[in-house]
């Protein structure tokens, strides 16, 4: 039974992590040897947010339903922790959402410590960009690829809602309790939750890569502490709301993603 509730959490975390940020994972690491096959890492450019038609209302309605059909893991995974596997235990009680601390139980706090986590990051992020550019390991960066519309904004500011829930939700609050049922150690967990999230970073080059994963392995033990991923969706949301509106409103590129 105990080997059977293993292999049935490794295909439910492949499953997951197929439709997801392991697919996203896959096709970094080609998009990284494409552009190195190509030219020096310094003379490519990675676009986030980007146009897909010419047609304003069109487009409106492509990112709306990327946004949202990118949630559809998020769902399936609270469904999964929300699902009884036989033979094994799951611990915290309440609901999927309580166990993940992906709720409004403490606002204030979760706020305040969302907003320090953002600080902490964010700033070291745009030395790390900068140092990854003149040494050659970093594309450029352009966080917002959407033409001008009265609807850019609001689209970026939910793109990186959907970021921050989609990456905390899975690479943190999901997979840190299913690495546990593994039988996985507490620092092999955050280990492997850090490098997946460097490696859906990597068509942005090492750069980025090192940093996310410094990111990854911060974030992951803040939660191995507090079992709250409502701070590290903030401390997320927060960066790339920063990133994404400012290149859209300022034109320079703030080198987050």
């Amino acid at each position: 039974m105990f080997l059977a509730s293993r292999r049935h959490l490794r295909a439910e975390v492949l499953i997951v992590l197929g439709l997801s940020l392991g697919q996203s994972a896959v096709y970094s690491v080609v998009q990284l040897l494409d552009k190195m096959s190509q030219a020096p890492l310094a003379d490519a450019t990675s676009t986030l947010n980007r146009s897909q038609s010419t047609r304003e209302y069109f487009d409106l309605t492509y990112q709306l339903l990327d946004i949202v059909f990118a949630l559809v893991p998020v769902a399936l995974v609270f469904y999964f922790l929300s699902t009884h596997v036989p033979g094994v235990k799951e611990g915290g009680g309440g609901s999927a959402f309580a166990r993940l601390g992906f709720n409004l139980a403490r606002p204030g706090k979760d706020l305040l410590q969302g907003l320090g986590l953002a600080a902490a990051i964010g700033i070291p992020s745009l030395g790390l960009y900068a140092a990854g550019r003149a040494l050659g390991i970093t594309t450029a960066i352009v966080p917002s690829g959407l033409d001008a519309y009265w609807w850019t904004v609001p689209v970026l500011i939910l793109s990186a809602m959907r970021h921050a829930i989609v990456e905390e939700v899975i690479v943190v609050g999901y997979l840190m309790d299913r690495f546990g049922k593994f039988g996985w150690s507490m620092p092999l967990a955050i280990v492997a939750s850090a490098l997946l999230r460097g490696s859906y970073h990597l068509y942005q080059g090492f750069g980025p890569f090192i940093g996310n994963v410094v990111m990854g392995l911060v974030f992951a033990w803040i939660y191995t502490k507090t079992k709250r991923v409502m701070p590290l969706v903030i401390a997320h949301a927060v960066l790339d709301i920063v990133a994404f509106v400012g290149f859209s409103l300022f034109g320079k590129a703030i080198g987050l993603g």
